[in-house]
């Protein structure tokens, strides 16, 4: 079943899970044919909408997206949700797996989780999340989350595959704010201060407020308590409003140019990167450069003029 990209590309078109699992494997693991897949994918991509969960390990971004999926689903709207996690540093899979995420979706049919290993890349995400959002995306699925593994302040990737990003943060942040002034604070659509039972949490908010304000950037602070549900209600209700204005004001038109840009780049840095071991006298030039006979410029341009 599913043995070419063509029948692939049909049946997560057409909604199937198994499609769609398979589909997201073969590009995961690059199975031949995994780029004519998404090629045909791509004209059905665009229409859900796609949100970034990020913020460092254990502020409860699982537990967030969980209380989301349940919100929407009552709604009747379909949700996908890619995970990333970390590595196992035994077989390269993802350590947290979608059988200990959400299990109170397990069964439900409109809602399918996928945890994907980041196989070492940084940036908060797996290099080819981007293309695993497409697929779950032209799926039909209504929103897609992308909940990035815990992340510091330079592994801002996440807003290059989204439409906005939301930072979860919990009480207690405090300097750590001032520490990542530069990386997820600039990233940030909506920030949420969850565990907001626990004390601190006005500092938190405080904090995170006065770093928005310094930076330029006026951004909603919510709190919740995603576990218990408090708050949860307001935080989604901000998270849609700021999708719905970017929308109005051409703001996510901007950002889906953005990044498809960024994808294209990407596609492009591997595609050249490949050159490399295709090219019938790459081990030569690369060889002349550790000897120094050559520069790692120059071996680059001749590797790039010349055809394949």
């Amino acid at each position: 079943m599913f043995a070419d990209p063509e029948e692939l590309a049909a049946g997560v078109v057409a909604g199937e899970r198994r499609a769609v699992a398979r589909a997201l494997s073969w590009v995961e693991d690059r199975v031949a044919g995994w780029d004519v897949l998404l090629a045909r994918l791509f004209p059905h991509t665009g229409r859900a909408r796609v949100v970034g969960i990020t913020g460092a390990p254990g502020a409860g971004k699982s537990s967030l997206t969980d209380a989301f999926i349940a919100r929407l689903r009552a709604d009747g709207r379909s949700v996908a949700v890619v995970a990333v996690d970390p590595s196992s540093p035994f077989t390269g899979g993802a350590i947290l797996g979608d059988r200990i995420r959400m299990q109170d979706h397990a069964g439900d049919r409109g809602v399918f989780i996928r945890s994907m290993s980041n196989r070492g890349h940084l940036g908060g995400l797996a290099a080819t999340t981007p293309r695993a959002v497409s697929i779950v995306d032209a799926a039909g699925f209504d929103v897609v989350f992308v909940e990035t593994v815990g992340v510091g302040q330079a592994e801002v990737e996440v807003a290059s595959a989204t439409d906005l990003v939301v930072v979860v943060v919990t009480p207690g942040w405090g300097d750590s704010v001032q520490a990542n002034k530069a990386g997820v604070l600039e990233v940030g659509d909506v920030y949420v201060v969850n565990k907001a039972d626990r004390p601190g949490v006005d500092a938190a908010v405080a904090d995170l407020e006065e770093m928005l304000a310094l930076g330029g950037a006026h951004r909603p602070v919510v709190t919740t308590s995603a576990v218990d549900g408090t708050g949860v209600e307001e935080a989604f209700s901000v998270v849609w409003d700021r999708w719905e204005a970017a929308e109005a004001d051409g703001e996510l038109e901007r950002r889906r140019r953005r990044n498809l840009r960024a994808e294209v780049r990407r596609a492009l840095h591997e595609a050249l990167v490949a050159r490399i071991d295709d090219h019938p006298d790459g081990d030569e030039l690369l060889s002349a450069v550790e000897r120094r006979l050559l520069d790692p410029w120059t071996a680059a341009e001749r590797i790039l003029v010349s055809r394949r």
